[in-house]
């Protein structure tokens, strides 16, 4: 099955770019990654904070049905610009890996088309590289099947 979210990562640099066009108007997708409700539905996190502000902090979760925190990320916001883009810090607690930096641009294609460009860069060429020889590309494909799902049945 071909990926719609296409991974692009030049060999030797520490950063990489994620595309995808989605059939639903850059303003949606926009609120799909601004809003918690949003957010909770089509990451499978839940949010425990979410200042939809410049320099607003985020934090994220998700625990196993015990209670065992499995995944936890937070980071700040920055430089929001409504429908169009933002900037954000990226941590994972308790992985070893460093903070990422983040930017998101969310293009207008037409009135129910748009492409998210996702912009990251890493601390180093290692760090990017490891991030690859996980399964990322499948599960942020799958991420953002499960984000056009949601908000087509929102609308």
């Amino acid at each position: 099955m071909e990926l719609k979210t296409k991974v692009h990562a030049e060999d030797g640099k520490q950063e990489l770019t994620i595309e995808r066009e989605f059939d639903l108007p850059a303003s949606l997708v926009f609120k799909a990654h601004t809003e918690p409700e949003l957010i909770e539905q089509w990451m499978g996190n839940k949010v425990l904070k979410f200042e939809a502000k410049n320099h607003g902090g985020w934090i994220f979760e998700t625990r196993n049905p015990e209670g065992v925190v499995l995944f936890r990320a937070n980071g700040v916001l920055l430089n929001i610009k409504e429908n169009e883009s933002f900037v954000r810090t990226f941590e994972m607690e308790n992985t070893g890996f460093p903070i990422q930096l983040e930017f998101f641009e969310f293009q207008k294609i037409s009135e129910n088309k748009s492409k998210l460009i996702m912009h990251i860069i890493y601390k180093s060429v290692e760090q990017r590289d490891q991030i690859l020889k996980m399964p990322f590309a499948q599960g942020i494909n799958m991420a953002h099947n499960k984000l056009e799902k949601v908000i087509k049945n929102k609308t």
